[in-house]
């Protein structure tokens, strides 16, 4: 795959898939992976101008502001792709401590012991919770 092309516009040199989508790597700032999403050309724009996580919801068919319903919101701090543009890695700052909506700092809690896949990951409060917070 050829490399990103810096002399192109920022949106055209990205690698976007036949759905127009690009997937987004969330990592905090202690250099854990967070959370994976996905991004359309909107979702990306939106994130850059409001400085906050913005993704595609595939399941919603609409963007997703991250937090819009739990508060824990992914403050922007870069915004990174590797070297042939095909994925984005967001630096983020995680308000709350809560990326998951299970009520884990991380969506990747889950590790395979043996050959089963275990919950690794306390929940950091009651689930039911999370979404009553008002971003």
């Amino acid at each position: 795959m050829a490399d990103l092309q810096h002399d192109q516009d920022w949106l055209t040199a990205l690698k976007w898939d036949a759905d127009g989508m690009i997937p987004a790597i969330a990592q905090d700032e202690s250099g854990r992976v967070v959370m994976f999403a996905w991004m359309n050309r909107q979702s990306l724009q939106e994130t850059l101008a409001c400085g906050y996580a913005v993704y595609w919801s595939r399941s919603r068919q609409r963007l997703w502001r991250k937090g819009e319903e739990s508060g824990h919101l992914q403050k922007i701090r870069s915004i990174r792709t590797d070297c042939d543009g095909d994925v984005l890695l967001l630096q983020i700052e995680q308000i709350g401590g809560i990326a998951c909506h299970t009520g884990r700092a991380s969506c990747f809690f889950n590790e395979l012991q043996g050959q089963r896949w275990v919950a690794a990951d306390p929940v950091i409060k009651d689930p039911q919770k999370i979404y009553t917070a008002t971003p």
